[in-house]
């Protein structure tokens, strides 16, 4: 059986030590499990510092790393806007503002919010878009970790999938997100151990930073790649936008991306939420994706760059960019940008370091997929089965369900898979099921919570007219639905993605905007902890938080963030 990778007893060893640590962490976990509280949100009981690593951990899953590589292969430095523009600032806007009202309202999930705010009606909608959502990018992780275990182990990949799939499901269906939140911790640390240490060494061999440059510059005038100007500056961003104009370019990451793609993902994305939900108190919980925002921030050093040192340094890749089809690869069907990582890791690493780095990306991909199934059960158990199905039953059998969804999500996570192997770089393919799913959400979300006029009617309606224009968007772009896009709009990749989303989000305003004043709000008097006008001060805030050090107060330490963000922005 051929394997990417050629690795050694001392590898095997550092792989299998780890995945004891992981089951042994669910067994610990399991112990702490008595009720359902405590399977899906720990019991409203970790510390800050826990739910803010576990935050940016549950993100630092396959589509992360092996995405922005791919990203960095291909695109370069204006990568680093998913980052530094598609992350921090709504990270930091979900602490100041959005945390208070899901934690304080003492809500299980981001959809229970939505039915207390609009009903049922909107609360259906986002639940099973939410829930189908969850299944997709559980593929995407998936297919991902089972690539990585063929290029190990030579397994056929559906073999591969299916142990992978094995390993993630023991451990949350014993302990539930108590178990998913500290992996998630020593996940972090294990991938920030693997990854920096390529990057390191690549940087070495290419001659440091400005032989890396140089090597770009002059693989950039041989292939067919985006010119070296472009991959080496972050702004305007056209070899990521895919738009010929400077300015649209802007707009179009900063807009699209950045705005409506990024606010729609981190502040209300019940895999992220659910982290910061399971904290200790009102204080925890703003400041968890704030904490997170800190390393958040440095990703794009262990992932994008050693992604641009693939593009130059394996030949595979260096094929791959100049138009070539070079045959292998994780899937066997040919190599693709998501396999610049593997190729680096071969080319680079010596035994022992190569068994840490391996297991980093396990790490990465079974936080990820946990993540997904974890936030899955929660909504399938609450949201739709208790709310529609069985209603009104004993704690104990809700528990039960949420173990049955856990085993469920799994296996659908396997056929979800497949989807996947269909895309040379997954970041298009989830960027296409954001525009779907987060962008009409989040300006159905902002609108109501800032607008108290807004109505139950235009929640469902514009939930459901954003999808649905996201959608005919993929199908008019050029390659967003793969095969079965038409191409009327000359736009593909990202900038395909960015578009659909920017769509999804201007027509679900617009549409509720006009709903809402030809039907009859809810009176103030049931808005109070849902919409911000109608909420008291002193239930948006933790009244000791005004005694603690500046650093652990929310806003400076959220300002310090922002500051350090703005200057990586110039910088690059």
């Amino acid at each position: 059986m051929a394997t990417i990778i050629d690795a050694s007893f001392v590898d095997y060893l550092i792989l299998v030590i780890y995945f004891a640590f992981v089951l042994g962490i669910g067994f610990l976990a399991k112990s702490q499990v008595s009720e359902s509280i405590d399977f899906f949100l720990s019991g409203r009981s970790l510390p800050a510092w826990v739910t803010g690593l576990a935050f940016i951990s549950a993100n630092l899953g396959a589509v992360e790393i092996m995405g922005m590589s791919a990203n960095g292969a291909d695109f370069g430095i204006p990568t680093v806007h998913y980052f530094w523009v598609g992350a921090i600032p709504a990270m930091l806007f979900l602490g100041v503002v959005m945390m208070p009202f899901y934690y304080g309202s003492k809500v299980r999930s981001v959809p229970e919010f939505m039915l207390r705010r609009f009903g049922t009606g909107a609360h259906l909608v986002n639940a099973i878009s939410f829930a189908v959502a969850q299944l997709l990018i559980a593929g995407i992780n998936l297919y991902l970790l089972g690539s990585v275990v063929h290029a190990l182990l030579g397994w056929p990949l559906p073999v591969a999938l299916v142990v992978a799939a094995l390993v993630v499901l023991s451990y949350i269906t014993l302990g539930g997100l108590s178990a998913a939140i500290y992996n998630e911790v020593l996940q972090f640390f294990v991938i920030v151990a693997s990854l920096a240490p390529l990057t390191l060494i690549g940087l070495h061999k290419v001659g440091g930073w400005n032989g890396l440059t140089e090597k770009i510059t002059a693989a950039a005038e041989n292939g067919n790649a985006a010119p070296a100007e472009q991959q080496l500056n972050s702004w305007p961003g056209q070899a990521l936008s895919g738009l010929d104009s400077s300015f649209w370019s802007v707009v179009g990451i900063v807009f699209g991306l950045g705005f409506v793609l990024s606010f729609g993902y981190w502040t209300t994305n019940f895999v992220e939420v659910q982290r910061a939900m399971a904290s200790d108190s009102i204080s925890s919980a703003r400041k968890t994706p704030i904490i997170g925002a800190f390393p958040k921030m440095f990703v794009p050093f262990i992932t994008i760059v050693p992604g641009m040192i693939a593009a130059v340094l394996v030949k595979e890749i260096v094929d791959l960019k100049a138009g070539g089809s070079p045959p292998g690869g994780a899937s066997g069907q040919g190599v693709a940008y998501n396999d610049a990582l593997l190729y680096l890791m071969r080319d680079l690493l010596p035994n022992g370091l190569l068994g840490l780095a391996i297991t980093g990306l396990l790490a990465a991909f079974m936080a990820g997929m946990a993540a997904n199934i974890s936030a899955f059960n929660t909504v399938f158990s609450y949201d739709l089965w208790g709310d529609y199905v069985v209603k009104d039953r004993d704690d104990d059998y809700y528990l039960r369900i949420g173990r049955i969804a856990t085993v469920a999500a799994t296996a659908i996570a396997i056929f979800t898979a497949s989807l996947a192997a269909n895309f040379s770089n997954v970041m298009d393919y989830l960027q296409v099921l954001f525009g779907f799913f987060n962008a009409p959400l989040f300006a159905t979300f902002i609108l109501g919570m800032f607008w108290k006029r807004m109505t139950a009617t235009a929640g469902w309606v514009g939930l459901v007219s954003g999808t649905l224009s996201a959608v005919a968007v993929a199908f008019l772009s050029e390659d967003a639905f793969g095969s079965l896009s038409t191409g009327v709009i000359p736009l593909g990749g990202q900038g395909a993605a960015f578009l659909a989303a920017s769509v999804a989000f201007v027509v679900d305003i617009v549409l509720s905007v006009v709903v809402s004043l030809v039907t009859e709000p809810k009176p103030d008097e049931e808005l109070r902890g849902l919409v911000y006008s109608e909420t008291p001060k002193e239930e948006r805030t933790d009244p000791d938080e005004a005694s603690y050090p500046w650093y652990r107060r929310t806003v400076p330490l959220a300002s310090v963030a922002l500051a350090m963000v703005i200057v990586l922005n110039v910088i690059f």
